[in-house]
């Protein structure tokens, strides 16, 4: 059995189209995975038109994240970000001049004691960007970043644990605390890097005055290869926290996930629009995904 893929996902309103452009003019090496649709007919959730874009999956120099039309209620905030670490302060410089038209800095361009050229930028969509410049980086490196901040401020290393027990083939990798002096509260998570499923990630601890945390504009999807694993997964990761619909389930940091089926991607991208539509009725009916189900709603059996 194939370990899980995690893949972060952002809510976009209606503009998944939009920052998929822009994310394809700033990254030179970007490939479309999937584009799936809304049903023809029937409601959704999200009272976008009939037939639209839902989702687009891509892929950014290989990290693979999906980008959904959700409609208006929720939009990425810092808690969630991506550190894009390049090789030198000029394509630092690039990168900041694209994904910031429109958006907002965080932390200006400048020299910091972690990167001579370093930048917290929000794009015009809402979705963060943490740009280094590592001159020992052969090529560009996307990597998910999780920021523990207000309440849940000091449960970085629990979250890691917690999670790199939870999903196979994961690890820690490293765990920098803060010292006295450094301008983080003593012994919380500086920066932790760890991997899930093969893929990196870094957690840190972000302090308790933000008034932002986690929350549906952006969740980390983990794809799962039977019926089996979404089991063990969705009672993994929801211990202590909560159910959602359609495979959503929150867990006790405030963090979101969707624990899907693989397969789904491929089903939703299907040119045939009454199994789209079969299979988006059955999901919407789901709290946990039933695999068997999907697929028969799928294939009309």
């Amino acid at each position: 059995m194939s370990p899980p893929e995690i893949v972060p996902c952002l809510w976009l309103d209606e503009h998944a189209e939009a920052a998929a452009s822009l994310y394809r003019e700033a990254f030179a090496d970007v490939e479309v995975d999937a584009v799936a649709r809304y049903p023809e007919s029937g409601p959704n959730p999200a009272d976008r038109p009939p037939g639209s874009v839902m989702t687009i999956g891509l892929r950014l120099t290989g990290q693979p994240v999906t980008l959904l039309n959700g409609g208006p209620q929720f939009r990425p905030n810092p808690s969630v970000s991506f550190h894009v670490i390049v090789g030198d302060a000029g394509e630092v410089d690039a990168l900041h001049a694209l994904l910031s038209d429109g958006g907002a800095e965080l932390m200006p361009l400048d020299a910091y004691p972690w990167s001579s050229r370093y930048t917290w930028i929000v794009d015009r969509f809402g979705v963060s960007w943490q740009l280094f410049a590592q001159p020992d980086v052969p090529a560009i490196r996307i990597v998910p970043c999780l920021m523990f901040a207000g309440v849940h401020h000091g449960r970085a290393r629990e979250a890691i644990d917690d999670y790199v027990a939870a999903i196979p083939e994961s690890r820690v990798d490293e765990i920098a605390t803060f010292a006295e002096g450094e301008g983080g509260e003593v012994g919380t998570v500086k920066q932790g890097a760890f991997t899930l499923a093969g893929a990196p990630l870094v957690a840190m601890d972000g302090g308790r005055s933000h008034d932002f945390g986690f929350d549906e504009g952006a969740s980390l999807q983990v794809l799962c290869s039977d019926q089996a694993e979404i089991d063990r997964l969705w009672d993994a990761l929801g211990d202590g926290g909560e159910p959602g619909p359609c495979g959503w389930i929150r867990d006790r940091f405030g963090l979101w996930w969707q624990v899907v089926p693989a397969r789904m991607s491929g089903w939703m991208a299907s040119d045939d629009a009454d199994a789209r539509a079969r299979l988006f009725a059955a999901m919407l009916s789901m709290g946990k995904l039933d695999v068997d189900r999907l697929q028969r709603a799928f294939l009309a059996d």
